[in-house]
């Protein structure tokens, strides 16, 4: 039995019986690490790490080549830590065996809000629907880039493949303000375009920034569906 055997066990033995209300912040990270460095002493890497970045989040959140800038934090570890906040958003975002229906406004800015939970660099996401509003695909169309940089031509490809009926674009701001830019906007004016040549609506595009968001379709960049309803309905009431 090696050195830290005995303490490994007992270890695991407390998150078995307590979960993880029994640990602090340093000790998850301590215990997590087991799987990855299986002769190391885990408890100092993990004071290293929570040194470093400052909480919990911000170690799973960081980026596998900032985690391994640190002394004793090889790509097994690095790799290992940077996999849990992806696979967590995956989980959270299919957990439900219902279709997902995105139509109610607080409903699509919570979706997003899981969606980018603790991502740290920029992305573009589009979703797309069917007539009624059930969620067909939700992939990225940008990664690593700002709105200037969508490809058009892919978010076509995409709601095409998809057969959508409408989509709804959604990007991160991690400076951690969700204020769109003339950039965004035009992103948006250019998307919208783009997908009204094939038939597809963009019914809206998200700002996302922690836990806050902005609607363009809110703030009049994109009408609201109810705001195209009501045109509709004025239009045959004046016939």
């Amino acid at each position: 039995m090696g050195v830290h055997d005995g303490h490994r066990a007992r270890r695991r033995a407390l998150f078995r019986e307590q979960g993880l209300g029994a640990f602090s912040d340093y000790e998850v990270l301590e215990l997590l690490l087991f799987y990855a460095m299986p002769r190391v002493d885990t408890s100092v890497v993990a004071h290293r790490l929570m040194d470093h970045f400052g909480s919990l989040d911000a170690v799973l959140s960081a980026a596998p080549e900032e985690l391994e800038r640190l002394d004793g934090v090889g790509e097994s570890a690095a790799t290992l830590l940077a996999l849990l906040m992806p696979i967590c958003r995956r989980a959270r975002t299919v957990a439900s065996e219902n279709p997902v229906i995105l139509v109610d406004p607080e409903k699509i800015g919570r979706f997003f809000l899981e969606l980018f939970y603790g991502v740290r660099t920029e992305h573009i996401y589009a979703a797309c629907l069917d007539a009624k509003g059930k969620l067909l695909r939700c992939t990225p169309v940008a990664e690593g880039v700002d709105t200037s940089q969508l490809n058009v031509r892919r978010l076509v490809e995409l709601a095409s493949q998809c057969n959508a009926t409408s989509v709804i674009l959604a990007h991160n701001h991690p400076s951690g303000v969700a204020l769109p830019s003339p950039d965004d906007i035009d992103a948006t004016h250019s998307a919208c375009e783009a997908l009204r040549g094939i038939g597809v609506r963009l019914s809206d595009h998200l700002v996302v920034a922690d836990d806050d968001y902005v609607s363009l379709a809110d703030n009049g960049v994109l009408p609201r569906d109810k705001d195209k309803k009501n045109k509709n309905d004025d239009k045959k009431e004046e016939t």
